[in-house]
């Protein structure tokens, strides 16, 4: 079992999150096509290697963070709050 170091509750089981998607996939729907739409959420492209996924500690401090994961080996390479400023700037 892996293990996600949330910033408020420190190393956690990955059994007490919930997976909630990629955070690099921001879509802002009042200027898109509903066909443009359906593309972003449908037919992304799977990366290898390391990406960014929102998470949420459901059986801890309910917060949503963002884990930077590598899709081939499972490891989790960093942890930090969704809502810190630095990821405000990043979107």
């Amino acid at each position: 079992m892996h293990q996600i170091n949330c910033p408020w509750c420190g190393p956690r089981d990955e059994n007490e999150f919930s997976y909630q998607g990629d955070a690099n996939c921001r879509i802002a729907t009042q200027s898109k096509a509903p066909e443009e739409i359906e593309d972003l959420l449908y037919f992304r492209p799977n990366p290898k290697g390391l990406h960014k996924e929102y998470w949420h500690h459901v059986s801890g401090c309910r917060q949503y963070i963002i884990v930077e994961r590598h899709t081939l080996t499972h490891e989790i390479r960093s942890a930090r709050l969704a809502r810190s400023p630095q990821n405000q700037e990043q979107s």
